[in-house]
């Protein structure tokens, strides 16, 4: 069997060329997470360089799989939003290790895997109602984007009793990024792909041009090693009953994204059934599953699908073909460390501030008029900011979701699966670390 026939290309009417295409698009939309997730993870104590090659690593892995085996056009990475979670309040201000959480992954991993195989994921998955699964998009946009408009410095920690205030203006960086962001919306706007990495490009190269940026030594090199971070994850510590916690929350975190994301990006590219469901979604699920058991081992954090696959669905990817290319640019950028890791904050800050704009529109999905839809997701997206706590607000929208339905004699309208989420949910609140 030829690659044409294995991966379909009849009965989707493409080509080597369309699919190709497709795949160096959707890598442009997503090749930020490069720069991006090492950055965040920098935060947590885990090495820029050792992380970048985590990162591609891992990409790599999770996207060839889903090509090859599940044979959908959707690439594979580190999940921006968990890392950010993980970074800034798992590891910073809740104080656990970082080789604690990439156990904790690991064995998420584990269950995603065995769920998967059982079909038990895919029946929890038909639970999630769509106003949940809307806010929870929503909530971590605004938390990213809280999070890139700190590191540019457009906003700082308040003061005189303000919890945030407005950044030095005057500062050449903030200004840089604040350039670097309207480039990248108004590349978007001409809808020019790779928008996000070129604002992340121009940025970098302007921040060198005005010395703000040391320029790299060297333009090609041999990846770093990953041997500081390769294997390091603690098992037995995630293991531990006041770990438990940390578990939970990733392991539904990571379940609630890849659902939401294989289901929007089928739809868009056609691929859903006259049901509205995806055939086979226990293919690309297990890719993922897979994807999230050699990530902590490689030293990096929970993987799942890239709503930036959409991308190059545009261009015309409809199989798996597209997401072998898409593994294959990856590889490549191994040997390019020299270039991806002198991006600054205020370069890879606009990106986190643009990715929150393409994960709010679904606010206009929620039912505003059904107060049992609209008060668990208000809850979910304004707890997951103001407590700087993705975990806090995914939790509070699963358990207070089934309760007002109860309440208003509703409870008809609550799938069984769900129950299981919001007892997830207690167990979070009763075994959260509190300070």
């Amino acid at each position: 069997m030829d690659l044409k026939s294995y991966f379909q290309f009849s009965k989707y009417h493409t080509s080597y060329r369309q699919e190709t295409l497709a795949g160096i698009t959707t890598f442009l939309t997503m090749a930020y997470i490069i720069v991006v997730n090492p950055a965040i993870l920098e935060a947590a104590g885990i090495p820029k360089g050792p992380s970048m090659t985590a990162t591609i690593l891992s990409a790599a892995f999770g996207t060839l799989i889903m090509g090859v085996y599940a044979k959908r056009p959707f690439a594979i990475a580190p999940y921006m939003g968990e890392n950010a979670f993980i970074a800034f309040t798992v590891v910073k201000v809740l104080g656990y290790s970082w080789q604690i959480v990439l156990g904790a992954i690991f064995i998420a991993g584990v269950l995603f895997t065995v769920l998967t195989l059982l079909k038990v994921r895919g029946w929890m998955a038909d639970s999630l109602p769509r106003s949940l699964k809307y806010s929870f998009a929503v909530g971590i946009g605004l938390f990213l984007t809280f999070i890139g408009m700190n590191q540019t410095g457009i906003v700082c920690l308040g003061v005189a009793g303000a919890p945030v205030s407005l950044g030095n203006l005057s500062h050449a960086s903030v200004q840089l990024a604040i350039l670097g962001f309207f480039i990248i919306v108004w590349l978007m706007i001409k809808r020019i792909h790779g928008a996000i990495i070129i604002g992340i490009i121009v940025t970098t190269v302007l921040s060198i041009l005005w010395g703000i940026t040391p320029a790299p030594q060297s333009w090609i090199s041999l990846p770093p090693s990953p041997a500081p971070i390769l294997g390091q994850l603690d098992i037995a510590g995630a293991l531990s009953l006041k770990n438990l916690s940390v578990v939970l929350i990733i392991f539904v975190m990571a379940f609630v994204d890849t659902v939401g994301t294989l289901i929007g990006l089928s739809a868009r590219g056609n691929l859903l059934d006259e049901t509205d469901n995806l055939p086979q979604i226990e293919r690309p699920m297990l890719a993922d599953a897979l994807a999230n058991l050699i990530a902590p081992v490689l030293g990096t954090t929970t993987t799942g699908a890239y709503i930036e696959s959409a991308a190059g669905i545009e261009e015309g990817g409809h199989t798996g073909f597209t997401a072998v290319v898409v593994a294959g640019l990856f590889l490549l950028a191994l040997f390019f460390s020299p270039v991806l890791t002198i991006v600054p904050p205020h370069a890879y800050g606009t990106a986190l501030m643009v990715i929150g704009i393409f994960m709010i529109s679904p606010i206009t999905k929620i039912d505003f008029t059904d107060y049992t839809e609209l008060i668990p997701a208000f809850l979910t997206i304004t707890l997951m900011v103001f407590t700087f706590n993705i975990g806090v607000g995914l939790t509070a929208g699963l358990i207070a979701y089934p309760l007002l339905k109860t309440l208003t004699n509703r409870h008809r309208e609550v799938p069984a699966g769900l129950w299981m989420f919001a007892a997830l949910g207690l167990l979070f609140y009763i075994f959260y670390p509190y300070k």
